[in-house]
């Protein structure tokens, strides 16, 4: 009987966010070969709905349940220094994307160079990084939490595989404006839940943290911690910079805003809440860390299906599903708006019916997605295999942007180069020589070394092959 009340709220919650989504959505009139009615939400989006849908794009099972998995206070840098990463968008990236009327993060760096192949090349790293590890990360931590909440006999991989239709199905026929109204309203049922879930989980343990190790309760990571205090130094600030800055996943919801105030007021408002997040995100984990022991990514789900009573446990259920669908199926729009509006426009047919190439895109990366879901369920924690892999595209891609900002006469050329050799280094790092260097120092050094030799390639090209722009 309780299960079955569970699950009663489940979907009934689920069902509501739909219908209200699709009520909303509904009498929207569409042009299907508008780039930015599809992927932009037309650009009406206001601060509320930027706020809202960039927290839940963001704050998914990946964050909820692989930051608590770590059962350590350490890992709230990730929110900490997320604040500034907001910031320094809504300062000065956000201008300069609406200065070049952009659709997509890279088409700035094909009107900063002149150059489609750059934007084209970016497009692909990042296409590739949201196949092969953001997507089927999402996927995985969003069927843990559900399988350890409700001890369910079905495999991650079948509760996967549900996700990732439901995702589709949003992406796919809704656009970028039904997964903003859908985030906003599943994010105000997960902070307020997640706020529920932390207070009773305090509870359970009468308020009392003594008996925790210290160093699960230190902001000071020592050099064997998950983040060594030295690494909030050196790669830490840059990882924010790409990921909230350049990441089309991200940014996109900035991009789809009213106007430039508009955004702005959005990304402040975002801040904020970065700030009290890990009250949701790291508390919890410290607490089950008393109660069970270290038990990593099962912690949070299993907390949850203890302390919470039946009926809230099934609202809760619903709120991290729409979680999770709000990061899998804003990436899958993502990954659709890039390969559409950066390769397919430009390479093969400039008025196609976005819409329909759109819809192939994104099945064919949630069947990637699915397919890969069985490789993340073999390492300990998942969110430090997921910031290390991100290495992989985000550094090569942010000194792309760098180079495009802050230097002047960059060839095209120069930057293809430089993209190559960021992504062979890091590679070179992660899978063949391992210094004894922490994954974040190696992302700075990766970044740095990246610029350096972009420019050094561009000082040795002939005159003729550099172009300036006005950066």
């Amino acid at each position: 009987m309780e299960q079955l009340i569970q699950f009663s709220i489940f979907f009934i919650l689920t069902a509501a966010v739909a219908a209200i989504t699709y009520f909303k959505c509904r009498n929207v009139k569409r042009n299907k070969n508008d780039s930015k009615d599809y992927f932009l939400a037309g650009g009406g989006l206001s601060w509320v709905v930027v706020a809202g849908s960039l927290m839940m794009t963001n704050i998914s099972a990946e964050q909820i349940v692989g930051m608590n998995g770590a059962q350590m206070l350490l890992v709230a840098w990730w929110e900490i220094a997320a604040a500034l990463g907001l910031v320094i968008l809504a300062r000065w990236l956000i201008p300069i994307y609406y200065k070049y009327n952009c659709t997509t993060t890279t088409e700035l760096l094909e009107r900063k160079y002149n150059d489609k192949g750059i934007r084209a090349m970016v497009s692909v790293l990042f296409m590739l990084g949201y196949a092969f590890i953001l997507l089927p990360v999402v996927l995985y931590t969003g069927s843990l939490f559900m399988k350890s909440m409700f001890g369910l006999t079905m495999s991650v991989t079948a509760i996967a595989v549900i996700f990732a239709i439901v995702g589709a199905i949003y992406a796919i026929f809704g656009g970028l404006r039904a997964i903003a109204i859908s985030d906003t309203l599943n994010g105000i049922g997960l902070l307020v839940m997640g706020c529920i879930v932390s207070y009773l989980a305090m509870n359970a343990i009468n308020w009392d943290l003594s008996g925790i190790p210290i160093e699960r309760l230190t902001l000071v990571g020592d050099n064997d911690s998950e983040i060594p205090w030295h690494t909030l130094l050196t790669g830490m600030i840059f990882i924010q910079i790409f990921y909230w800055g350049t990441n089309m996943v991200i940014t996109q919801r900035a991009l789809a805003a009213k106007s430039v105030k508009e955004a702005q007021k959005g990304l402040y408002a975002a801040v904020v809440m970065k700030l009290l997040i890990p009250i949701i995100v790291v508390l919890p984990g410290i607490v089950a860390f008393k109660l069970y022991g270290d038990i990593n990514d099962v912690a949070y789900g299993r907390l949850v299906g203890d302390i919470l009573p039946s009926w809230l446990s099934g609202a809760f259920a619903a709120v991290m599903a729409g979680a999770v669908l709000s990061s899998f199926n804003s990436c899958l729009n993502s990954a659709a708006a890039l390969y559409t509006c950066d390769i397919h426009q430009n390479y093969v047919n400039k008025n196609a019916d976005v819409r329909k190439i759109g819809t192939i895109v994104a099945l064919i990366f949630t069947v990637i997605a699915v397919l890969l879901v069985p490789i993340f369920a073999q390492p300990d924690s998942i969110l430090a295999l997921l910031q290390e892999l991100n290495g992989l595209y985000s550094m090569p891609v942010l000194a792309a942007f760098i180079c495009a900002l802050a230097f002047k006469n960059i060839s095209g050329l120069a930057i293809k180069c430089g993209l190559v050799f960021g992504v062979a280094l890091y590679a070179l790092f992660t899978f063949y020589w391992e210094p004894m260097l922490h994954y974040i120092h190696l992302m700075a050094i990766t970044l740095l070394l990246t610029i350096g030799f972009t420019v050094s390639i561009n000082a040795i090209l002939p005159a003729e092959e550099a172009e300036p722009n006005d950066a």
